[in-house]
Formats: C-alpha cells, sequence, structure tokens
C-alpha cells in the first residue's frame, strides 16, 4: 500500500511541473522592440514609384518593391527604398541614419553589417529620426546609438521575413 501511495505522490508532482512548464512555455516573451506596422503587401513590382503608393512607416517596412534586393551590406551613399524594402522580405535588417550623424557612430554602425550577413547600413536624409531600424513590418527609432537596442532589434527580427531567401 505504501508503494502505491508513493507512485501516485510521485506522478502527481511530475504531472504538476509538466503543467507548470507547460504554461510557462505560452505566456509571451516579453514585449518586442520597435512598432509594428500592417503589412501593405510584398508585391515584387519593377519600377515602383516612391510615394505611389504611400508607405504607412519612414522608412518603409512592406509595399511595393523592386524585383531586385540590394547587396547586403555598408554604403556611403543612400539605396532606394524599394530595393531595401526587398532586402526586408527576406528577412534583413535596414540600418539607416541621418547624413549628418557623427563618423564614430556610423562606423559603430557599419560594424554591424560585418557582424550580420543579412544587415545593409546606409544613410537617409529623409529619416525623421538620427538611427532607424527596420525589418519586415517593424521599425524602431533612435535619437542616438544604443548597441543594445539594435542588438535586441537584430536578434528578433533578423532572418523573419515572409521570404527568407537570399
Amino acid at each position: 500500500m505504501k508503494t502505491v501511495t508513493v507512485i501516485v505522490i510521485v506522478i502527481v508532482i511530475v504531472l504538476g511541473l509538466g503543467f507548470l512548464l507547460f504554461q510557462q512555455s505560452n505566456k509571451p516573451q516579453g514585449e518586442l522592440p520597435g512598432v509594428a506596422f500592417e503589412s501593405q503587401g510584398a508585391e515584387h513590382m519593377p519600377g515602383c514609384t516612391p510615394g505611389s503608393p504611400a508607405y504607412n512607416s519612414n522608412p518603409p517596412t512592406s509595399g511595393c518593391h523592386d524585383p531586385q534586393p540590394a547587396a547586403w551590406g555598408s554604403y556611403s551613399q543612400t539605396l532606394s527604398d524599394q530595393a531595401l524594402i526587398h532586402n526586408l522580405e527576406h528577412g534583413g535588417i535596414w540600418v539607416s541614419y541621418k547624413p549628418d550623424i557623427d563618423s564614430e557612430t556610423v562606423a559603430k554602425l557599419n560594424d554591424f553589417a560585418k557582424r550580420y550577413r543579412k544587415v545593409v547600413v546606409e544613410p537617409r536624409s529623409a529619416n525623421d529620426a538620427n538611427i532607424t531600424l527596420a525589418a519586415w513590418g517593424r521599425l524602431s527609432k533612435l535619437d542616438s546609438y544604443d548597441e543594445g537596442a539594435i542588438l535586441r532589434f537584430i536578434q528578433a527580427f533578423y532572418d523573419k521575413g515572409p521570404e527568407k531567401a537570399g
């Protein structure tokens, strides 16, 4: 009789622990960085005209874009939004900064393109923040360089676009 009681107690404990672990795994993993924007589609359209249709974020995080993405890496000149939206579709991260930002910050931002294959870094005068991080449907704006915030954004959205090729 004692053996049966011990077995029942062990089974109840194991089931209880299993239930607790299951409940923990269903909890949200914390708030995602940045602001979510509704998808404006993932159409590959040659000759997208900037502003037509109007994008719902600056820089855009989805919508009309070129059939060919930009090469990953760092740039000293501004690329087309339409090419970079395609990079986001492939699960990339687009890091853009105002052109008048200091060279030390630019060097730190360019380092992310060396550390991660699917990152594009570029100056972008149309930004309304000093540094902007974009992923498919997500945007984060920073007034100043914050490595922790940039890493959290990259880790949350890297390689998670609707078309992960390339």
